[in-house]
């Protein structure tokens, strides 16, 4: 099992007048310490106008300055919205990096969730799906050498050369968000990358990476001439200290994530408030002192505890065939120094033992691939619930 690290770039108020360079700086010195410890990959999403939830509208630029401090460690777009950019922007934006990053990014897409992000780019919530398949096929030709040019439904393209091309031949590695855990099947019959958000139980994951799997090898329906990525990247709440209590006293802001995205979710095509309207960080904090034992529950879950503890969860999920874990411990009002003594404590005491075993789950997969193993085919309808009874639990009047 690999291991990724995953930000978001949150920034609860009140904002100090220096704040977010401040998060910016810590953020890329986190990713440094990472890959002094052997991390293999570093996530960096991209949102627009999500006021408190992420201030990451520009990933690029953030995984540029990281490939002049890092030397070994993935430098992963989790994701780029391919929804609110042109597709040669994009193209050219991937090149740039995978030329001064030596060949290190992986390439992940998605739609955007929010009408929020979509209305500004004059996309509509409906069309997103359609508009990103559009997208795809648009700018993978643009990796290739020579000129190229695409007349789709939303994209229209003359014939121009796509300068710079990227380092990794003919592009880089490629994914897809699964934000919900029904796109989880889509990304295998796309012969995409999955990334996911943790699943429920241990017979979920199993039941997830059948689907994929299965969907990979008996249903492949690529969305035009591409590498396929056969990997389930599974993103999972953490952070490790010496006692399961300490790692609950100093994950304040995973909650604080769980109710951001619940407290959005619940509006009509996840649409934010007006800017300046909603104090997220507050109105979190009135659900904390409302809800103690919620919020108990909540920091009972994911990847919070010792390094016992994460070793045993781990496990659980190992038999699943789960290619990487992505560790997300940026959140909320986390600490840069309990972020970084996480890290150290997790690459020292957990990571060792999972990154022994990698050459047999890429043993596997390939028997998998070539259809030597047979993947039973799992009704996946019992383990399409994101959330769960253990994650932060909110009313629609809480959102209004």
């Amino acid at each position: 099992m690999k291991f990724g690290i995953f930000y978001e770039l949150q920034l609860p108020r009140p904002w100090e007048p220096e704040g977010e360079l401040t998060l910016y700086h810590n953020a890329l010195d986190q990713l440094e310490l990472a890959d002094r410890l052997g991390y293999d990959f570093a996530w960096e999403v991209e949102h627009h106008f999500l006021e408190e939830y992420s201030h990451s509208p520009a990933p690029e630029v953030f995984l540029a300055a990281a490939s002049q401090r890092t030397r070994q460690i993935r430098l992963a777009h989790g994701i780029m919205q391919l929804t609110t950019v042109h597709p040669a922007r994009v193209a050219e934006r991937i090149a740039a990096l995978d030329l001064v990053s030596r060949g290190r990014v992986e390439f992940g897409m998605g739609e955007s969730a929010s009408i929020t992000e979509l209305e500004p780019f004059d996309r509509s919530f409906d069309e997103k799906r359609a508009v990103w398949e559009d997208a795809v096929r648009a700018v993978i030709p643009m990796f290739k050498e020579g000129g190229c040019e695409y007349h789709g439904t939303y994209f229209d393209f003359p014939l121009r050369n796509v300068v710079p091309k990227p380092l990794q031949k003919p592009h880089p590695p490629l994914w897809v968000a699964c934000s919900a855990l029904e796109t989880i099947e889509m990304a295998g019959r796309r012969g995409l990358g999955a990334l996911a958000f943790q699943f429920l139980s241990a017979d979920a994951a199993h039941a997830w990476v059948h689907a994929y799997y299965n969907s990979f090898t008996k249903r492949l329906d690529k969305l035009t001439d591409y590498v396929t990525n056969p990997n389930i990247a599974l993103t999972s709440y953490f952070m490790c200290a010496e006692t399961d209590e300490e790692a609950r006293r100093r994950a304040d802001g995973i909650p604080f994530f769980q109710f951001a995205l619940r407290f959005y979710g619940l509006n009509p095509n996840r649409k934010r408030p007006e800017p300046g309207t909603v104090n997220l960080w507050d109105e979190y904090e009135k659900w904390k002192r409302a809800n103690p034992e919620g919020l108990a529950r909540a920091l009972s879950g994911g990847l919070i505890g010792s390094p016992e503890t994460l070793r045993r969860k781990l496990r659980r999920f190992e038999t699943s065939h789960i290619d990487q874990v992505i560790l997300l411990n940026q959140a909320g009002k986390n600490t840069h120094e309990h972020i970084c003594e996480s890290l150290e404590l997790f690459a020292q005491e957990v990571m060792p033992e999972f990154h022994a075993r990698v050459p047999e789950q890429d043993a596997w997969k390939a028997k998998v691939l070539s259809r030597e193993i047979e993947l039973e085919e799992i009704d996946t309808a019992r383990f399409r619930d994101r959330y769960g009874p253990n994650s932060v639990q909110i009313t629609p009047q809480a959102a209004e």
